[in-house]
C-alpha cells in the first residue's frame, strides 16, 4: 500500500497516482473490520434478494405488468446496480484490502452516480403516474401506457449514461498526483475530485449544478405534482374515496421521502457552512444512500395494495396445495 503525502503531489504534478486508498470509517478498531464486513454483507444479501424478488414476481405475473409496475421494476434495477457499485467492495475493503486501482475507482464512481442519478429521474416517473392517475384518470389510459413508460425508462438510462460519461471524462481529465486517501466507503465525485492536484473550481461548479440539477430538479416537480395530487383528492366528496386515493399514493410517497429528504438534508449543511464528525458524515451518507434501496421492495409488497393482493392470494394457493397433500397421505 502506497500513501502519497502533499510533498510528493508538488514534486509529481504531471501524472496520476496508480491506486486509492478507501480509508472508511476512521473511528473502527481494526478488530471489528470482519464484524463490519459481515455486517454488510447481510445488508447486500437482503438488498439484492428483496429487488430481485420484485423484478421475479412482477415479471412473473401478468396482472402485474402495468406503466407503474414497470417503473418499479426499473427503480428495483438501479437499486440493486447501486448496491452491487458500493457494497461489495465496501466488504472487501473490511474483509481483504482497502487498495482500489485507479482506474477502477474511477469505473465505480460513474456508476455510483449513474445508478443514483437513475433513481431520482425515476422517482420523477413515478410521480408523474400517480399524477395522471389521479388527476386525469379518464386520460391515463392513452398517455400513461406500456409503450410510452419503457420510452421514457429507455432515455433516461441512455440520457444519464452519456451525461455521467462526460462528468467523468471531464473529471479524468485533471491529474491526480497525492495525496490518495478516499476519505469514504467507496469512491465518489467529491472524495476524488478532492485529491485532484489542480484549480478544479470549474469542474467542481459544473459538477455541483449538474448534481443540484439532478436532485432538485425532479424533487421541484415531485413537490408540485403531489400538491396537485392533494388538491384533487380533497375535492372528492366521499371519503372512503378520499382514504383509497391517499392509500395509492402512500408507497411512492414513503420511498420519496427516504429517498430525498436526507440527500438534501446534507447537500443545505454543507453548502450553509455545517461541518459533522467524519464517522458521523460517512454513516449518513450511507444511510442515505443505501437504506431506500434496502427498503424499497419491502415498500412494494406490504404497503401497494395489487402487489400484496397478488402475493396474499399466491401464498393461499400454496397453503391450499399443501393441505390437500397432506389430506392425501
Amino acid at each position: 500500500m502506497t500513501i502519497y503525502t502533499e510533498t510528493f503531489m508538488y514534486q509529481n504534478s504531471t501524472s496520476n497516482i496508480p491506486e486509492f486508498v478507501l480509508q472508511g470509517f476512521p473511528g473502527i478498531p481494526a478488530e471489528y473490520y470482519r464484524l463490519v464486513g459481515t455486517f454488510f454483507f447481510f445488508i447486500y444479501l437482503m438488498l439484492a434478494s428483496g429487488n430481485i424478488f420484485v423484478l421475479v414476481f412482477v415479471a412473473c405475473e401478468k396482472n402485474l405488468q402495468k406503466p407503474t409496475y414497470i417503473i418499479f421494476c426499473n427503480l428495483a434495477i438501479s437499486d440493486l446496480g447501486f448496491g452491487t457499485t458500493t457494497l461489495p467492495r465496501i466488504i472487501a475493503k473490511y474483509w481483504m484490502s482497502e487498495i482500489m486501482s485507479f482506474n477502477g475507482c474511477f469505473t465505480q464512481m460513474y456508476f455510483v452516480h449513474y445508478f443514483g442519478t437513475c433513481t431520482s429521474f425515476l422517482m420523477a416517473l413515478m410521480a408523474l403516474d400517480r399524477f395522471v392517475a389521479i388527476c386525469n384518470p379518464l386520460r391515463y389510459p392513452v398517455l400513461i401506457t406500456h409503450s410510452t413508460i419503457v420510452i421514457l425508462c429507455s432515455g433516461l438510462w441512455i440520457g444519464n449514461l452519456l451525461v455521467l460519461g462526460a462528468i467523468t471524462a471531464y473529471a479524468l481529465s485533471v491529474p491526480y498526483c497525492g495525496p490518495n486517501i478516499i476519505r469514504q466507503c467507496y469512491c465518489d465525485h467529491i472524495s476524488i475530485t478532492n485529491l485532484a492536484c489542480a484549480d478544479i473550481r470549474a469542474l467542481r461548479a459544473t459538477s455541483t449544478a449538474i448534481a443540484m440539477a439532478v436532485l432538485w430538479g425532479p424533487l421541484f416537480y415531485i413537490i408540485f405534482s403531489y400538491v396537485a395530487i392533494i388538491i384533487s383528492v380533497m375535492k372528492i366528496s366521499n371519503k372512503e374515496g378520499r382514504y383509497k386515493t391517499f392509500l395509492t399514493c402512500t408507497p411512492q410517497l414513503f420511498i420519496i421521502c427516504l429517498y430525498y429528504l436526507p440527500r438534501s438534508f446534507v447537500y443545505v449543511a454543507s453548502i450553509i457552512g455545517i461541518r459533522f464528525e467524519t464517522n458521523l458524515y460517512i454513516a449518513m451518507i450511507m444511510m442515505y444512500s443505501l437504506f431506500p434501496a434496502l427498503i424499497n421492495p419491502l415498500i412494494y409488497c406490504f404497503r401497494t395494495k395489487e402487489i400484496k393482493d397478488t402475493l396474499m392470494k399466491k401464498l393461499k394457493q400454496r397453503q391450499v396445495k399443501v393441505n390437500r397433500k397432506g389430506i392425501l397421505t
